[in-house]
C-alpha cells in the first residue's frame, strides 16, 4: 500500500527556484560553449527528455558492455562509445532546456539524479562483473559515489547551490579518465605498483574511492561549519 505525497501548495510552487550550479572543472568553460553550440542547432523534435533518456540508457549500457567484456574484449570499445553518448545526453539536456527557455527545475533535478543513481549501479555492477575490476573495488566506488551524491543533494537543499565539481574535477573529467583507462585495458589490463602486479582498474578505482572520500570529508566539514555560523544557537 503506497501513501501519496501531499500536493504542493500554490505558495510552494511560486517560491521554488532552481539552485545555481557551481561548475568549475577543467573542461567547464569549453564544454559550456560546445553544449550551447549543439543546443542552438538541435532539431526541434528533440527535447530535454529525449536527451535524459539517452544519457541514462547509455550509462547503463556502459555497465552492460563492461560485463560482456569478460567474454569479448571488443565490448570495451562499445563502453567508450556509450560513454560519449552518456556525456551528450546527460550534459545537453539541461542546456537545451535553458536555451529554449523550457525549464522544469523540480522535475529536471529529481529525474536527473534518480537516473544518475540507478545508472551508477549498472555501471559499477558491470565493472565488477567484467573481470577487469575486483567486485570489492567496484562496490566501494558505488558506495563512495552515492555518499558524495547524498552530501551534494543535502547541500543543495540547505545551502541553495548544487556543487557539480570538486577540486577542478567534474563528470566530464571522470568520463575522460574512464575512457582513457578503458582504452588502455586493451594492452595493459594489469600494472605493477609498489612491486606488486594488480589490475589497472583496481588501482584506478582505489584512487577514485580515496578521492571521493576526501571530497566528501572536505565538503561535509565546510558545509557544516557554514550552516553552524549561519544558524547559531538561540
Amino acid at each position: 500500500m503506497s501513501i501519496a505525497a501531499p500536493p504542493l501548495t500554490n505558495r510552494r510552487l511560486l517560491t521554488f527556484s532552481s539552485a545555481p550550479r557551481i561548475h568549475q572543472s577543467l573542461t567547464a568553460s569549453s564544454e559550456r560553449r560546445i553544449l550551447i553550440f549543439l543546443a542552438v542547432r538541435a532539431p526541434a523534435w528533440i527535447n530535454s527528455d529525449h536527451l535524459t533518456v539517452l544519457g541514462f540508457v547509455s550509462q547503463c549500457m556502459v555497465g552492460v558492455c563492461y560485463a560482456f567484456a569478460r567474454y569479448n574484449k571488443g565490448a570495451l570499445a562499445a563502453c567508450i562509445l556509450f560513454l560519449a553518448l552518456n556525456w551528450l545526453g546527460d550534459s545537453l539536456d539541461g542546456t537545451l532546456a535553458r536555451v529554449r527557455n523550457r525549464q522544469r527545475p523540480r522535475y529536471g533535478f529529481y529525474v536527473d539524479h534518480v537516473c544518475d543513481s540507478i545508472a551508477a549501479f549498472f555501471l559499477m555492477g558491470g565493472m565488477g562483473l567484467s573481470g577487469y575490476v575486483s567486485p570489492a573495488v567496484a562496490f566501494g566506488m558505488l558506495i563512495a559515489f552515492l555518499m558524495l551524491s547524498i552530501e551534494a543533494y543535502l547541500a543543495t537543499y540547505t545551502l541553495g547551490f548544487f556543487q557539480l565539481s570538486h577540486f577542478k574535477f567534474g563528470p566530464t573529467e571522470i568520463r575522460i579518465l574512464l575512457a582513457v583507462g578503458t582504452l588502455t585495458l586493451f594492452w595493459h589490463p594489469t600494472v605493477t605498483f609498489l612491486g606488486r602486479t594488480t589490475l589497472l582498474f583496481d588501482l584506478g578505482g582505489s584512487i577514485a574511492i580515496c578521492a571521493m572520500a576526501l571530497m566528501l570529508i572536505v565538503s561535509a566539514i565546510q558545509h557544516t561549519a557554514r550552516l553552524y555560523h549561519e544558524e547559531p544557537l538561540p
